[in-house]
């Protein structure tokens, strides 16, 4: 049996998708028992890893969103009319994405889709909200799941979070299981920040313990003020940010955010961290230049970040840092110069590339599902239980 999968993720910094063809062949005698350290049995309460996963990706490839769809996700983050049908009709555009991301994967390969196990497909997220409103709450990842099935003859999995927000859970984060199997280090406290849109942190303690939670805006924020202050997508390396300066009271006052206060398990996105809650901040502070608001901003992801490496992992020698966040110099810089004592590093230094992480985290998700294996960790996400996650959509 083929232990090829396909991870594809795209996420809230809606860039683009990442995806990745992973060789899973070497991982077979770990899952031999569903009470083996590597495929957690649904019994237990926190899935661990006590070894390593073997794991080898053989290719990646990114593709840009064209700028009307990525328009579109941004918009449908927010409150508007006809929504339902727009949604329908963006998850049919991201879905051709998908498709064709999949297909470069193959092509770079030779791989024909019959050697392809699964696909793990994110979807897009465009609200987040667990919990809220009745008690169980709701995420939402456009996706065409089906569609993509068609697309590829290859089996996709898709819509991992709501299964553990229907058992309770924040849904999010789902990757510190996966970060422990990468990163993970024995007798050694590790961190793992994965900078995407939104920032989340895996805590793999010296014991085995896992934790995980999301820590506050990414590059969402900064991505936002360098697009509407010069017309481009990012700052590149943070090098527009270097050359401004902290406006401290602008900092505190974003700081003071009640979500960054919140203990764990926790999680959120745009609907908290969007352009109302930045122009609602900016209101007292008008007269500040633009450069000098990116200076703060990527002062204030920092230490978001860095607050918390502090509050839950004040043990860690290292902080491997991965996402797009991993490519921007001076924030890592900043990181750097918040968590003296921890050595701030991108997870390119510990083998895997920033941007192939995620996506080779949700081609790990599919073949737990595949497998009959959970995916969530209930200390992690606050979930009741171990649950498999996500549906399968045959070829």
């Amino acid at each position: 049996m083929s232990e090829h999968y396909i991870g594809l993720m795209s996420g809230t910094s809606l860039d683009g998708v990442d995806g990745v063809l992973v060789d899973f062949a070497n991982e077979d005698a770990s899952i031999a028992s569903s009470s083996s350290p590597t495929a957690p049995s649904l019994n237990e309460s926190s899935p661990q890893r006590t070894s390593r996963l073997n794991l080898k990706v053989l290719a990646h490839v990114a593709l840009p969103f064209a700028n009307d769809l990525k328009q579109t996700l941004l918009a449908l983050n927010t409150p508007a009319d006809n929504e339902i049908h727009r949604a329908s009709l963006a998850a049919n555009a991201l879905t051709t994405v998908y498709a064709k991301a999949a297909q470069s994967l193959l092509d770079a390969t030779q791989l024909k889709a019959a050697q392809v196990r699964a696909i793990g497909a994110h979807g897009q997220t465009v609200r987040h909200q667990p919990g809220a409103h009745d008690g169980i709450g709701y995420t939402t990842q456009l996706n065409n799941p089906s569609l993509l099935a068609e697309h590829t003859g290859i089996a996709v999995v898709a819509d991992f979070r709501s299964r553990d927000i229907a058992a309770g859970g924040q849904g999010a984060p789902l990757v510190p299981v996966f970060h422990q199997g990468v990163f993970g280090q024995p007798n050694e406290t590790v961190g793992v920040l994965n900078i995407g849109g939104i920032a989340n942190l895996s805590v793999l303690y010296a014991n085995g313990e896992v934790i995980g939670f999301d820590c506050g805006p990414g590059n969402a924020l900064m991505d936002h003020w360098c697009i509407q202050h010069r017309g481009l997508a990012y700052d590149d390396g943070g090098e527009w940010a270097r050359s401004g300066q902290v406006h401290m009271p602008l900092l505190q006052a974003m700081l003071s955010e009640p979500f960054l206060q919140q203990a764990p398990p926790k999680s959120t996105g745009r609907d908290l961290f969007h352009v109302q809650w930045l122009t609602s901040h900016l209101t007292n502070f008008a007269n500040l230049s633009a450069v000098d608001v990116q200076s703060t901003l990527t002062e204030f992801t920092a230490l978001a970040c860095a607050n918390d490496v502090l509050r839950h992992a004040q043990s860690a020698k290292e902080l491997i840092v991965c996402g797009g966040g991993a490519l921007n110099r001076f924030l890592m810089e900043r990181l750097q110069v918040a968590l003296p004592n921890c050595t701030v590093l991108s997870s390119a230094d510990r083998g895997m590339p920033p941007l192939q992480v995620e996506a080779t985290a949700f081609a790990w998700l599919a073949r737990q599902t595949v497998l009959g294996l959970a995916g969530n960790a209930p200390k992690v996400t606050g979930a009741k239980g171990a649950r498999i996650l996500g549906g399968i959509f045959p070829a």
